[in-house]
């Protein structure tokens, strides 16, 4: 069987350039210094203590809120802070595994920068960046799980608002269940020895762990659950068909985002974007198996017996679509071979382009004034012209919005046989390509000029073309706005 892995430009690399290596350092019980008595090297401390170092202060004056620190008990068990009521000096940093300082000038800051990296020990001078071998981002703690954000010092509030984001997101009792991970872990692993299985357990745990509290049974379903995954553990993987939308990455749903997060392998049509494909595991193994209109692609019989191979092989497989799995995608192919199989198969649907068109644009489909329903048509057959089992007097229904995918070579075609069934020339058309994409270009007209607008167009690139009334209320009332303004002013 010869199944096409083309090359592709647009694909990333499994990880694009890094301002700084995000590195989680232990830190309990090492002997770190911080130099000045501030705010800021108040916070620094803090944190060190928190992971339980040794922290050895030296200042010869503490601010209100470092000597309130020193006034307290740290949490952590390990942790000590020890105040030493003069200037540092330069034997103060030997053995030091960290050395941290808040200097008035660049010529103070030099001194403890290179006195620091000539014994070898990494060092941070608040708010110079010169003199830091190393930053720290802001933080988010449910520890032992912990996020840290950097924006390598361009701009520290935007990491700030990122940070909120994120504890939004992230359960409270997330660092209960992250201990109760660590607790379990080795008898987990001597319960289950195959790989699959401990994956399928480990997904369990995160998905309990996102919706509920760890209560006291806890534990114990998660072992009965072990338990039922070692008596049923098989080598047969499972396929997920998964819709990457449009193109825009912040369109998917976040269960098609867990969903590549979980593969093993991605089979993904060509028109799916790299910023998609950015989100998936890094392990993941990507395999492109085109499916693009108009030229060379993997045969749909080859596709199916990859999916079949790699999920007998005990492989979670995702199938990656652009837009819905659901709609134009061959996906009821896809399931019934792999039912016939008795491969586990499961999908997540995405957005479709007509939707995400609709978004661009601003407008209903269904508006109420215009269109009682809405048809999404195939725009070709499997020959390149026009279908021929469309009820294309239905298609000409003046109350209705239509939408053709994958039309941009039949467009003239498509407006002389709509016009011939009775829909006026001069219907509202819009024909977009690249939708919800960087490249996203649109035209605006009436079908009679439909040929002329896909000529402007173009259909090297995915195109939709929508027609209906729905796209002249739009223009209508945006038309109106003004003068509404002006009306009421």
């Amino acid at each position: 069987m010869d199944v096409l892995q083309q090359p592709r430009n647009d694909n990333p690399a499994r990880m694009e350039p890094l301002a700084k290596l995000p590195v989680f350092w232990a830190l309990e019980g090492k002997r770190c210094v911080v130099a000045g008595g501030t705010d800021g090297c108040a916070w620094k401390a803090e944190l060190l203590a928190a992971c339980g170092a040794h922290v050895e202060i030296y200042a010869e004056t503490l601010s209100d809120t470092f000597k309130a620190l020193l006034g307290r008990t740290p949490e952590h068990p390990a942790a000590r802070l020890t105040h030493h009521p003069r200037h540092w000096q330069t034997e103060a940093l030997t053995g030091a595994t960290i050395a941290i300082a808040d200097c008035d000038d660049d010529a103070q800051a030099r001194r403890f920068f290179e006195a620091a990296r000539k014994l070898g020990v990494p060092v941070n001078v608040i708010d110079k960046p010169d003199f830091c071998q190393f930053q720290f981002g802001s933080i988010v703690n449910r520890s032992p799980v912990v996020v840290a954000i950097s924006t390598d010092g361009a701009a520290p509030i935007l990491a700030q608002n990122i940070r909120r984001k994120i504890e939004t997101l992230l359960p409270r009792t997330l660092k209960s269940w992250a201990e109760l991970a660590q607790s379990m872990r080795g008898k987990i692993n001597g319960m289950l020895d195959a790989a699959s299985a401990r994956r399928l357990f480990w997904e369990k745990f995160a998905d309990m762990a996102f919706d509920g509290s760890a209560d006291r049974d806890a534990e114990k379903r998660l072992l009965l659950a072990a338990r039922g995954l070692k008596s049923t553990a098989s080598t047969t993987g499972r396929v997920t068909l998964v819709g990457a939308g449009p193109g825009d990455a912040e369109l998917l749903t976040l269960k098609a985002v867990r969903a590549l997060q979980a593969a093993d392998v991605i089979l993904f049509d060509d028109l799916v974007s790299a910023e998609v494909l950015e989100l998936a595991r890094r392990e993941a193994k990507r395999m492109l198996v085109g499916k693009r209109g108009g030229r060379t692609s993997c045969r749909q019989e080859d596709i199916n017996a990859m999916m079949v191979k790699l999920a007998k092989a005990g492989k979670r497989v995702v199938r990656l679509k652009s837009g819905d799995p659901m709609i134009f995608g061959r996906a009821g192919e896809e399931i019934a071979h792999l039912d016939r199989e008795n491969i586990p198969v499961d999908v997540i649907p995405g957005i479709t382009a007509a939707s995400a068109m609709a978004s661009r644009l601003g407008i209903s489909l269904t508006h109420r004034d215009c269109a009682q329903s809405v048809r999404f048509i195939t725009g070709h057959s499997r020959h390149g012209g026009l279908p021929v089992d469309v009820d294309w007097a239905a298609a000409a229904d003046p109350h209705a919005t239509t939408v053709f995918y994958m039309g941009g070579r039949t467009a003239p075609l498509i407006a002389d046989r709509l016009i011939a069934e009775g829909l006026p020339p001069g219907t509202p058309a819009v024909i977009m390509s690249d939708v919800s994409r960087a490249t996203q270009r649109e035209w605006h007209g009436h079908l009679g000029a439909l040929a002329n607008g896909i000529s402007e167009i173009g259909y090297d690139n995915p195109v939709l073309i929508a027609i209906g009334d729905v796209f002249a209320a739009r223009q209508r009332s945006m038309d109106a706005a003004p003068q509404s303004a002006a009306a009421s002013s």
